[in-house]
């Protein structure tokens, strides 16, 4: 159950108190209006007791009364009807509703955390996202309940309404004060009359209500004087006579109105009296909202949910009233009712005032002190004494009649020592809840004395009794007396100081089942379950109290069986193992039964916490259910916003139910939409639910859409929204763009750079703001997705926007309307006049159902899914929004950014807009889609300015720059049109006879090349260095298929800038992607052997001097693919700063160079050292036919310089130590191929290249396949948890680094001495060094070494070498140094003169150890003697 604010001791005690009649004289009413109080209601906040009290029992036994209270009310001798009681609660319980601003109190149920508080209906609808934040600071709490003051106020004002009955004496009146002014001329008289009109109620017979305790009732005499209106002496005197007159504990002089009721606001007083007028006789504003609300007619849907409370069913019997007073009232006049009849009760029903009414004006502080005081003195000196004196006069009594011992306080002990008397069940006993025992009997004596017990605290003497009077009623089979007599027992024994005895369950049980079932009773029952749910709850047995609760209800009462499951459903979250869904099931009967009984905001309160537990768990049909009872109830309750919302909630759902259904529901929620939107004077649009808006999705794109192709044409692709994203593609060309801008600023890229992105969406970077230009269209495609099972009908779609600094929402753009069953994109285009800030802030629309016709065929139905629907009338549409409210991506930079979750800007829909720019557009003429591999083919290139602003700095820049060139500058670019140059060559041709090579010097610079690297950004030649306004311009593109087979990728980025700076745009590109399919043509093989013989000493450059050998091998490698019949090699040249090709050694007749398929053929050609000069490359060409091709021109030139450069390996060797054997020498081949096509003969034209980097070593035209890894190597792949380190440096070869140094020894092969003359034979030797690489070389000479092995001693004779015997020198590249030995002989014979050792290493290798040399052939002298 929900938590109370008083403990079960303390409700139970204050349920059941002594009760205090009040008559009062017309002129003591008159003293207590000024305060607007009447003298009951003057007296209720100071009936509670702050003190003690004490009275002893028939065995002179003192008790302890603490914090006892009384109920003083006026004498009214007609009881509220019961159509006036029902008004009573159902008014107590709409007007106490949830407060708003409290702070959330949360219950944790296991899993859950359930908000039951003040802001339920806001914190627990499932469209409150942040409900959680509600209950944050409540969560650790240890009061795992949450408070219902709305059943408070019902329990209250039911035990407070329930009339009294002659089976209990609980609710008699014990005594009756008599009040008179003392203003009165005769106050003793009065109080006679008093006196005498409350003999004449309580003993006449005329009236059967109220009921009074006992015959000889207390009466106390009151005295009022107004302090500020009376004399006070005379109050004085007549109190002194009422003293001697009644006795002085029983009359009292209480002096109120202190002051003038004039009193100012700042000297008002506290008003205590308004807690408690406001409970009985105050309506709350949202009961008056519920009494209206209830009368509204529910056209949200024809369904019944519910019926209100009318004036017929108030004029039906109620369950409060009891049989056998039922039909018993006033019978004369009320109008001659006493006049101090207590209106509260007749007024609680009323509504409150407009204004409020400030009670005890007129009292001070000390005021309050005395009528405090009063209370207290008639407590203990007279109310307390009474009810002592009539329980030892009850106990005498009952001790005389039944012959027992003096004490019945001592006897019960004897009376339940011995065997108990067996009782009878429930079903045996008959039907005797009429039974009436006279006034006299001994049993209602007994339960007078119980009674009387239980208000005084004096809870074991009431049990004994209720224990004897139960037995009593029982043997008498009196059902309704025993029922009762069993109830206050189990109270009693509850309630008794240090539980002596356990809490009789079964008491309670047996009771309410006797007044339920045997006597008929609902009310009592219900006061019987209430009583005993609160004392199971207080023992955490909230099990039992459920079920107790539960069997309460029934079809009598909503209002009661509502707060009943209302209670229930707390007591299952209160368990020590939460029973949430259980909770959640009774909260949803709870609000069934709240919306029957006419109190739709509480029903609503209970649907909104049972979805608390039902959200977000699969139950959609519930979720449904739950969801659109909500709606219902809050349209009817006139909170459009909540029932927009919780049809929202079931719209955006993907729900399962079946489409009938579902278009209910968007009927429902389009009804009530209209109607708010109707009545409603905000002119911002609402927000729609559907269809669904994935706002992440939304792109935008910044340009004009693309012209298509035009005949041979071939427009640029550039960037569209068809076109999906890719990542590495956008990577690519933001790689491509900053190349071309660091070339177009002079070789550094501005700080501030950022590619250009002409359509934006989630993948792309969206931190900056995007840059529009004027007069261009910014075009924005928006995601619907639908997700129902019926059609939706759109129209009118238009986008919101706000320019700076002008506001403004005029829909720029819009589409048709049309039905949207899945997901669809809508495109719509704003046009920019100025420029500016824009923001694009909503998409604006009409949404609608689509009715078809109910006559249409089967087929025609089975198309509802579809967007081609006809309609049979224009369906209802409301207008609305969607915000477009894109989330950026999340912030990983800083430590703080990844410990938390923060999100960057989106600014997609907030572009900049510019000035003019020039806009270009890019078409292809006779651009192929297929070629050879190293095909050349000439195509052309059209630019045109579309824009009015004039551009400039054309470039462009490419992923492949070896695929095409434009030309150098120099070049010719005639014929100037496509046409003329459909048959002509692309090569520049010279009719030259073959003979030696044609030499001829060029700069690469000439070709846009600077050092090694290839040119990545050419400059695009533009006649007067710009293109104007519309202007048009053709340029030659020359083409070179790609040297691998396969379909090649090109992009090709062409950059342009503005004449005039924009300090916004510096610049645009134009993007372009073309694929080329290459086919295999020939493969080329060249080896290079280096001659052993020295240069003579003429020097290098003579013609005889440095030469090699080159070998060139040519296969044609084509299948016929593309109809090649035959390839003619027409043309071999070279180009290097170093070497040559001098001649072809190919024999005259041996110079037939045509290859059909798989044919191969040999060429050997002389290559000399030529003369180096700085950065310029020789070309040499060696033609074979008599047509010679100018190679060192565009296009022959501009695609070796553009060739891809040696791989990386064969770098790295060659920059340390693969000089030795570097050559650089690059041969073109250039080809002819005849192709058949369309019945016509072709000339396809091309050219090879192919890289001589070292000796020896054979270099390939095409492309070598890389190593396909085995299956095991791929599976065995290790994880790197580190960066890879950059390749090794690779190091020279021990071969190579053994052939850094040639020698040659110059000696006479015969020499004659006369050894008898001279034993000392002196020969001069003359050894040669020649360093063959590019590297400067370390060498070190030993002349010590000598042949020591036996074969070379039996073959040549041993000598000495005389002088220097070691040599340390260094030779620059290609040096050539001598060295004059003399070597000395002791005898004739045959000597071999190589046995020096030559050791040598490259100055740069540091550390490295000089490497042997190889020896040249054995040189052998005679030595003759003479």
């Amino acid at each position: 159950m929900a938590q109370c604010a008083q403990s079960v001791q303390e409700f139970v005690q204050d349920s059941f108190v002594p009760t205090v009649a009040v008559l009062c004289s017309a002129d003591a009413e008159r003293v207590t209006r000024r305060n607007n109080l009447s003298f009951p209601e003057l007296l209720r906040p100071f009936c509670r007791l702050t003190s003690e009290g004490h009275l002893r029992d028939p065995n002179n036994l003192v008790v302890v009364v603490k914090g006892l209270r009384i109920s003083v009310t006026g004498v009214n001798t007609q009881p509220l009807q019961p159509g006036e009681v029902r008004k009573l609660l159902s008014q107590a319980v709409s007007g106490c509703q949830p407060p708003e601003g409290l702070p959330a109190n949360v219950v944790t149920a296991g899993d859950y955390d359930l908000n039951i508080s003040d802001r339920s209906v806001k914190a627990s609808v499932p469209w409150y996202s942040d409900w959680k934040d509600t209950f944050t600071q409540l969560s650790s709490s240890k009061f795992y309940t949450a408070t219902t003051p709305w059943f408070e106020a019902y329990r209250e004002n039911f035990l407070q309404s329930m009339p009294a009955s002659d089976h209990e004496f609980l609710n008699h009146y014990l005594a009756c004060m008599l009040v008179v002014s003392s203003r009165e001329a005769a106050p003793t008289e009065q109080f006679q009359r008093l006196s005498q009109e409350q003999h004449r109620v309580q003993h006449s017979g005329e009236y059967t209500h109220p009921k009074w305790f006992i015959p000889n009732t207390l009466k106390y005499y009151v005295l009022l004087h107004d302090i500020s209106d009376g004399d006070e002496q005379r109050a004085d005197s007549v109190y002194e006579d009422m003293k001697q007159r009644y006795g002085t504990q029983c009359c009292y002089l209480l002096k109120i109105n202190s002051r003038a009721a004039a009193a100012g606001p700042a000297e008002q007083m506290p008003d205590p009296w308004s807690q408690y007028l406001q409970k009985s006789r105050a309506q709350s504003p949202e009961a008056c909202e519920d009494a209206a609300v209830n009368n509204v007619e529910n056209n949200v849907s024809s369904e019944v949910d519910g019926h209100d409370v009318s004036a017929d069913a108030l004029s039906e019997s109620h369950p409060l009233e009891l049989d056998q007073t039922s039909n018993l009232g006033y019978p004369g006049n009320p109008s001659v009712a006493v006049n101090s009849i207590d209106t509260s009760r007749k007024q609680g029903g009323l509504p409150a005032s407009s204004t409020p009414v400030a009670h005890g004006a007129c009292l001070t502080l000390n005021d309050h002190d005395r009528i405090r005081q009063f209370i207290q003195e008639f407590t203990f000196r007279g109310l307390l004494p009474h009810i002592e004196k009539n329980i030892r006069q009850l106990n005498d009594q009952l001790v005389s009649r039944k012959g027992l011992s003096r004490s019945l306080f001592s006897a019960t002990k004897k009376w339940f020592g011995g065997g108990k008397v067996p009782e009878k069940s429930i079903a045996e006993l008959k039907n005797t809840a009429g039974l009436l025992y006279p006034p006299e009997a001994p049993e209602l004596q007994i339960r007078k004395m119980a009674d009387l017990c239980f208000l005084v605290q004096h809870y074991e003497l009431a049990y004994s009794c209720y224990h004897t009077a139960k037995k009593d009623f029982l043997s008498d089979q009196a059902m309704l007396y025993a029922a009762g007599a069993l109830e206050m027992a189990a109270m009693s024994a509850f309630l008794q100081s240090g539980a002596p005895r356990p809490y009789p369950a079964h008491y309670m049980e047996t009771a309410i089942q006797t007044y339920r079932d045997v006597c008929k009773n609902m009310v009592l029952a219900e006061r019987c379950a209430l009583f005993s749910a609160e004392v199971l709850k207080s023992q955490v047995k909230y099990s039992e109290a459920a079920a107790l609760l539960i069997k309460m209800t029934s079809e009598d009462s909503d209002l009661r069986s509502a707060l009943l499951l209302e209670q229930a459903a707390h007591c299952f979250i209160n368990m020590r193992s939460p029973m949430v869904r259980k909770f959640a099931f009774h909260m949803i009967l709870s609000g069934h039964r709240f919306s029957k009984a006419g109190q739709k905001r509480h029903a609503l309160r209970c649907y909104c916490q049972a979805m608390q537990v039902y959200k977000g768990k699969g139950w959609t049909l519930a979720e449904d259910h739950i969801n659109f009872t909500i709606g219902r109830q809050s349209f009817t309750l006139r909170q459009p916003e909540n029932a927009i919302a919780a049809f929202r909630h079931i719209l955006i759902n993907d729900s399962k139910q079946v489409a009938t259904q579902q278009s209910a529901f968007l009927r429902e929620y389009l009804y009530v939409y209209k109607s708010v939107s109707q009545s409603s004077s905000d002119v911002t649009l609402p927000q729609l639910p559907l269809p669904c808006l994935h706002s992440a999705q939304t792109r935008v794109f910044f340009g004009h859409e693309r012209r298509l192709a035009e005949g041979e044409k071939q427009a640029a692709t550039h960037v569209w929204l068809d076109q999906e994203y890719d990542g590495e593609q956008a990577q690519l060309w933001a790689e491509l763009e900053e190349q071309v801008v660091g070339v177009a600023n002079k070789g550094s890229v501005p700080i501030g750079f950022q590619p250009t992105q002409y359509c934006l969406s989630c993948h792309t970077d969206n931190l900056r703001y995007p840059l529009a230009v004027v007069e261009e269209p910014i075009i924005v495609e928006v995601v619907f997705r639908n997700p129902l099972k019926v059609p939706l009908a759109l129209a009118e779609l238009s986008l919101l926007w706000k320019f700076t600094p002008k506001d403004f929402s005029r829909p720029p753009g819009g589409v048709p309307g049309e039905a949207l069953s899945n997901e669809k994109e809508a495109r719509l285009q704003l046009l920019p006049h100025k420029t500016g800030e824009l923001q694009v802030l909503s998409v604006l629309y009409s949404l609608g159902t689509v009715e078809e016709d109910n006559g249409t065929s089967e087929g025609s139905r089975t198309r509802s899914n579809t967007l081609t629907l006809e309609y049979t009338s224009r369906p209802t549409f409301v207008r609305g929004r969607q915000d477009l409210e894109i989330q950026g991506p999340r912030l990983n930079t800083t430590k703080e950014e990844k410990t938390s979750v923060r999100h960057g800007p989106d600014h997609r829909l907030d572009p900049v807009i510019t000035p003019p720019m020039p806009l270009l557009e890019v078409f292809f003429i006779n651009f192929p889609t297929g070629l050879l591999c190293g095909e050349i083919r000439k195509a052309w290139v059209e630019f045109v300015n579309v824009s009015a602003v004039p551009l400039t700095g054309l470039r462009v820049a490419s992923t492949h720059p070896e695929f095409f060139t434009f030309g150098c500058a120099a070049s010719d670019l005639t014929p100037v049109t496509p046409t003329a140059s459909e048959h002509c060559s692309a090569y520049k041709t010279m009719a030259t006879p073959p003979s030696v090579a044609a030499t001829m010097l060029v700069s690469p610079a000439m070709f846009g090349v600077s050092g090694d690297d290839r040119p990545t950004v050419a400059e695009i030649p533009l006649v007067g260095g710009g293109l104007g306004p519309g202007e048009a311009l053709q340029i030659p593109l020359w083409l070179r298929g790609p040297d691998r087979e396969g379909v090649h990728e090109i992009n090709f980025l062409f950059y342009y800038e503005s004449v005039e700076k924009n300090a916004k745009l510096s610049h645009r590109v134009l993007r372009h992607k073309a694929f080329i399919c290459a086919s295999r043509s020939l493969s080329v093989r060249a080896t290079a052997c280096h001659s052993n013989t020295l240069p003579r000493r003429g020097g290098a450059e003579e013609e005889g001097g440095s030469s090699m050998l080159v070998f060139v091998d040519v296969e044609n490698i084509n299948t016929s693919e593309a109809g090649v019949r035959e390839f003619h090699i027409v043309q071999v040249s070279s180009s290097s700063r170093q070497w040559r090709l001098h001649t072809c050694i190919n024999p005259t007749g041996d110079r037939d160079s045509r290859l059909a398929s798989r044919e191969r053929g040999k060429l050997c050609f002389r290559a000399t050292r030529c003369r180096t000069q700085e950065e310029k490359y020789t070309f040499a060409d060696l033609n074979l036919g008599n047509e010679q091709i100018v190679s060192s021109t565009t296009p022959c030139a501009d695609f070796f310089f553009r060739r891809g450069s040696p791989s990386e390996a064969q770098k790295g060797g060659v920059s340390v130590g693969g000089k030795c054997s570097e050559v650089e020498l690059n041969i073109i081949v250039l080809w002819k191929a005849y192709v058949v096509e369309d019945n016509k003969q072709l000339i396809l034209e091309g050219q090879l290249h192919v890289a001589l980097q070292t000796v020896g070593k054979e270099a390939c035209s095409v492309p070598q396949k890389e190593e396909v890894l085995s299956l095991n190597s791929q599976e065995m792949v290790l994880l790197k948890f580190k960066p890879d380190q950059p390749p090794p440096v690779s190091r020279p070869t021990l071969e190579q680094l053994s052939r850094l140094i040639k020698t040659c020894l110059h000696y006479p092969e015969s020499y004659d001495h006369p050894f008898p003359q001279k034993s000392l034979c002196m020969v001069p030797v003359t050894l040669t060094l020649s360093n063959c690489s590019l590297a400067q070389v370390d060498v070190i000479i030993d002349l010590r070494h000598k042949t020591t092995s036996p074969e070379s001693l039996e073959v040549h004779g041993t000598f000495t070498w005389l002088g220097q015997t070691q040599y340390k020198l260094q030779l620059r590249p290609h040096e050539v140094q001598r060295l004059v030995l003399k070597a000395c002989f002791f005898q004739a014979g045959v000597y071999n003169l190589g046995t020096p050792r030559v050791f040598a290493k490259m100055a740069q290798a540091g550390t490295m150890c000089e490497t042997s040399q190889q020896s040249s052939m054995p040189a052998l002298i005679v030595i003759n003697s003479v």
